[in-house]
Order: C-alpha cells, then sequence, then structure tokens
C-alpha cells in the first residue's frame, strides 16, 4: 500500500474543501497528497451535446486536478502532490483508491445553515465499503474553524487546535479506532474526548425503589471501565490530554452533543455482511446529519 492522504475531486466546492483539509492532514501525518479525480463515461449521444464536448471532458479530466494541485503546492510549501485521473463509476474507483490509501477525505455539501451533512450516494457508497479510513468535509470549511478562538474571540489557525472527540462502544472498543484517534489528537497537540454513553436500567421505567442507587452504581461501574480501558492508550500517547465522557442516554445523542466544539470526530464502522448490503449504522448518520466538524470514519473488525 503506498501511503498517501487521498482525496476525491470533482471540481465541487465541498471537493475543494475536502482537498485543502486533505492537503493539511497529509502536512501533519508528513505523507503525499493524492488527488483522484474520476470520470464517468456517458452515453454516445450525449457526448455529441455541446456543453459535454471534448473540450469540456478534456478540461474536467487534466485541468481540474492540475489547477486544484498547483494551488495546494502554492498554499502549502513543501507538501507532495500527485494526482490521479481514473475512468469508471465514481463510487467503485473512489472505493478501490480508499483501500490503497493512509487515509480518504471526500467532501460533502451541507445543509445551508443547519448542522450536518448532504451525503450523496457516492460518499456514502464508499463510507459504507471502504476498507479504510475515510473523512467527510462540509463544503465551506475553513482551516480555523477547527482551531480555538484567538484572545480577540475570533477562530484562528495559530491558535490551539479544538478536541478530536471519539465515540466509542466499550462492547466492542477496536485498537484501529483508538489508534486513529489518539493519533490524530497526537498530531494536533489537541485533547482526546472519549465519549460513551450507556442505556440506563429498564427498571427506571417503573421507577422502582433503589433506582437513584442502581444509577449511581451503574454511572461509577461504566466510568470505571472506561477508565481502564484507555489507561493502556495513555501510557502509548502520554502527550495527549484525554478527557473521558461516560453519559447515560442514546449514544446518537450524546456524541452529537459531545461534539459541538470539536476539530474531529471520529466514529468507527463495524464490518459485517449482510443480505442488505453494507451499513455505516445509525450513529455514524445522526452524527453525519447533526455535526458540522469534519467526520473520520474508520472500519473495524
Amino acid at each position: 500500500m503506498n501511503r498517501t492522504v487521498t482525496v476525491g475531486l470533482d471540481g465541487s466546492p465541498e471537493s475543494r474543501a475536502a482537498a485543502e483539509w486533505a492537503a493539511r492532514e497529509a502536512a501533519l501525518c508528513g505523507l503525499p497528497l493524492k488527488i483522484v479525480h474520476v470520470w464517468e463515461p456517458v452515453p454516445e449521444p450525449v457526448t455529441q451535446a455541446p456543453l459535454l464536448g471534448g473540450e469540456t471532458r478534456q478540461h474536467w479530466t487534466e485541468e481540474v486536478p492540475r489547477e486544484a494541485a498547483e494551488g495546494l503546492r502554492l498554499r502549502h510549501p513543501g507538501l507532495e502532490v500527485v494526482t490521479d485521473r481514473l475512468t469508471g463509476n465514481p463510487a467503485h474507483a473512489l472505493t478501490e483508491a480508499a483501500d490503497s490509501a493512509e487515509l480518504t477525505v471526500l467532501g460533502s455539501r451541507g445543509f445551508g445553515g443547519i448542522a450536518g451533512f448532504m451525503t450523496g450516494s457516492v460518499s456514502l457508497a464508499v463510507l459504507a465499503h471502504a476498507e479504510r479510513p475515510v473523512v467527510l468535509v462540509r463544503a465551506g470549511e475553513q482551516a480555523a474553524d477547527e482551531h480555538k478562538p484567538d484572545p480577540a474571540g475570533v477562530p484562528s489557525e495559530a491558535a490551539p487546535f479544538r478536541p478530536v472527540v471519539l465515540g466509542l462502544d466499550l462492547g466492542t472498543p477496536d485498537e484501529t479506532l483508538l489508534g486513529f484517534a489518539f493519533g490524530a489528537a497526537a498530531r494536533r497537540g489537541a485533547p482526546l474526548r472519549v465519549v460513551h454513553a450507556w442505556s440506563e436500567p429498564p427498571t427506571s421505567f417503573y421507577r422502582f425503589y433503589g433506582d437513584a442507587e442502581l444509577a449511581e452504581e451503574l454511572t461509577r461501574g461504566q466510568a470505571k471501565a472506561l477508565t481502564e480501558l484507555l489507561r493502556s492508550w495513555r501510557q502509548k500517547f502520554p502527550d495527549v490530554q484525554v478527557i473521558e465522557a461516560s453519559r447515560c442516554g442514546s449514544a446518537a445523542q450524546v456524541l452529537v452533543d459531545s461534539s459541538r466544539e470539536a476539530s474531529l470526530v471520529v466514529v468507527g464502522r463495524r464490518v459485517r455482511t449482510s443480505p442488505l448490503g453494507a451499513r455505516i449504522g445509525h450513529v455514524t448518520h445522526a452524527v453525519l446529519h447533526h455535526v458540522l466538524t469534519p467526520v473520520a470514519v474508520v472500519p473495524h473488525v
């Protein structure tokens, strides 16, 4: 596998925002940036239309990635930027490209003034099928958005990074997911907020006597389990400040609420075979629809 940060570029504002984020991440990782542009063939009669003639096709397949690469080299001195032009189904081509990359970045349109992403079919397909981490970046994402405000209250690239937030299921704690989140926090010199949600006991619905004591006991037990799980990771990454957040409630809601001021949100995706096809899970769906921050989806067993 060639270790690169790969970004899918189609010339849209959201893909250009993704390319800028990918360039910054590649610089943090010390890896080359690969720009992948996929041209999907169209039926012959359509190609005869004036707006889809040979010159237009050449512009999209050659000029767009070339111009993007030149701009990224200027804005990120010292970053190695390469381009790759592919032909075929964009979802299939980008999934194959993702499987041979260290990390893949895709753009997604935002819902205007509402938080979250407009996840298109291509992005959704890559998220659901890629075997390597994929990051989704909304249109309009700026470098300063990932940083805390400066003394004047204005977000600035010169200020420290906002925390990286990891959504963690204690029932399936995967080292790939934990390693990705700790590594992302370490590269940014940012705190890592590990969020774990758990369900309240069924008896609380009936308000039985002793529910308060049981809830307190469960709260302490869940918090202790999270601390024990993270102990070895604190030792591996001693410079990363770890903030533990164990909450009772819906995993999706707790994670969304904990991600308001994050620089990056990291979630896992269980790799499983289903008659209905690959899935990304309801928690990831919720995060994509309600969080403005770039979201990393990390596949794991």
